[in-house]
């Protein structure tokens, strides 16, 4: 149940059971005190029959009678026992307050109809009951739109603080400061939290922007010397991992403009079909392409399917998707096995391009998190630094398309791109 129902029901109950306390009290105050006035009423009338009594040997005309015949038991023993004594019956005559002493051998009693004060006290607890019930009908609307308000500002800072752990640091509740208000100590605290953590990702990042700059003037220094190494297995060696070492740079620059939001995509209607054909041969790794949802053919490369013709154009960016797919591809060959299938698909809603691999899968954290830099995940999944899929993650995200990772049921990571489809208007052949 949500919070401001809870509330809501809270209120309700806590509304219900003042009135049914304050009704309780009341009526109990009330009915003692008629209860006390009828027995004070019937003493008095009691005692003046004894005095006239006692002079005249009659009770004419006092409000008592001899020997009454709805004398209650208790009472008549008590008299019998020589004592008087009050009681307040609810027999056959009605709501009755007695008082009797002994008068000689005979029971001098007096009763107080007391009808009309009991059905006073009945209109009173009806009039208590509306009144619990008008007071809750007045009270609960001003609850739940207080209940409402709280439940607002919550799911708001709930938002934002969503907002934050996808990613968007620059996201804010922006809460006015109010003492003694829980909910506003909150959303500052949560403020205060993403601007700590944004500045302290900004630092991170250009920290690494700043490390891999410096680096990538003596890289290329050193893969230039590595070059005119004369030729040999260890010069091999060498111009092997300063390659390596200047990809592995140049990596860290691509992901510091990433995340430093510094990327724009020069976004065109492309024919996605010849585009990823391309891409895919640039890559130089193999691979089996085919296209669905338009023309496909025999290419006669050694691929067992090749593209042909335009297909369905997209809006992307051709520079940035080729990079998407030869990143896929690259991590599908070094940690999957063969074959490595590539899959075009294009149709009204937009163009998927697919990368499966029939190797052990992703890992579960893969999948549950998306791509961490410099974690390739399960040992099986080989050795590596984790960049190439977090940068086709924030590619992906320039280009406004969707990539997403996934587990073939009979073995085997896919990972899709999902582009969107070209506005057939501005297209021009």
């Amino acid at each position: 149940m949500a919070l401001r129902w809870r509330i809501v029901l809270l209120v309700a109950a806590a509304t219900c059971a003042v009135a049914a306390a304050v009704g309780v009290l009341v009526h109990n105050a009330s009915r003692d005190h008629e209860l006390s006035q009828a027995r004070q009423t019937a003493r008095t009338t009691l005692d003046r029959a004894a005095a006239a009594y006692a002079r005249t040997g009659d009770v004419a005309g006092s409000g008592a009678e001899l020997d009454a015949r709805n004398v209650p038991d208790e009472l008549r023993e008590l008299v019998r026992d020589g004592r008087q004594g009050t009681e307040y019956t609810g027999g056959p005559g009605g709501p009755s307050m007695w008082a009797a002493r002994p008068a000689g051998d005979r029971v001098l009693s007096v009763r107080v109809d007391m009808r009309t004060t009991m059905r006073d006290i009945g209109a009173l607890d009806t009039n208590i009951v509306v009144a619990g019930l008008v007071t809750t009908a007045v009270v609960l609307p001003i609850g739940a739109l207080t209940a409402a308000r709280m439940s607002r500002r919550l799911r708001t800072a709930a938002g934002t603080a969503r907002r934050i752990a996808a990613g968007d640091l620059n996201a804010r509740i922006g809460a006015k400061p109010r003492p003694d208000d829980e909910i506003a100590e909150i959303s500052r605290a949560v403020d205060s939290m993403a601007a700590a953590l944004q500045e302290r990702l900004r630092s991170e990042q250009r920290f690494t922007a700043d490390v891999a700059h410096e680096l990538r003037t003596p890289l290329m220094g050193l893969v230039t010397a590595a070059e005119l190494l004369p030729g040999g297995e260890a010069a091999g060696y060498v111009r092997d991992r300063a390659r390596v070492l200047s990809t592995l740079v140049e990596d860290l620059l691509e992901i510091s403009r990433l995340d430093a939001g510094a990327e724009e995509a020069d976004l065109t209607a492309c024919a996605v079909g010849p585009l990823v054909e391309e891409a895919v041969a640039r890559a130089a790794l193999p691979a089996e392409l085919r296209l669905e949802g338009a023309g496909s053919a025999e290419d006669g490369d050694g691929r067992d399917g090749g593209i042909s013709g335009d297909g369905g154009k997209v809006w992307t960016d051709p520079r940035r998707l080729e990079r998407i797919v030869a990143n896929l591809l690259v991590n599908a060959h070094r940690h999957g096995r063969p074959p490595v299938e590539v899959t075009v698909e294009v149709s009204a809603d937009g163009g998927t391009v697919t990368v499966r691999d029939h190797g052990p899968g992703y890992p579960e954290d893969l999948l549950r998190d998306g791509p961490k830099r410099f974690r390739t995940g399960a040992k099986e999944r080989g050795r590596g630094q984790g960049l190439g899929l977090t940068i086709a993650r924030g590619q992906a995200e320039v280009l406004g398309a969707a990539l997403e990772f996934g587990n073939a049921d009979d073995g085997g990571a896919i990972a899709t791109v999902r582009l969107p489809i070209a506005d057939p208007a501005p297209v021009r052949d």
